[in-house]
């Protein structure tokens, strides 16, 4: 798991570089490295950390 990804909990705010189109997403749980984001455009994913990295938002919260 990245080092980012590792630090991401609940309620934080995150964009999938690698699918821009799925927007804002909020950090719905991590654990054993899979991160659970409902995005505003595609709705719940599982993703696995250690295939993504995900950009915190800072701004959003």
């Amino acid at each position: 798991m990245s080092e980012m990804n590792a630090l991401l909990e609940p309620g934080m705010f995150v964009r999938n570089p690698s699918q821009p189109e799925w927007g804002v997403g909020q950090v719905q749980s991590n654990i054993n490295s899979r991160i659970t984001v409902n995005f505003e455009n595609e709705g719940k994913v599982v993703l696995d950390a250690t295939r993504i990295a995900l950009d915190r938002l800072f701004d959003m919260e």
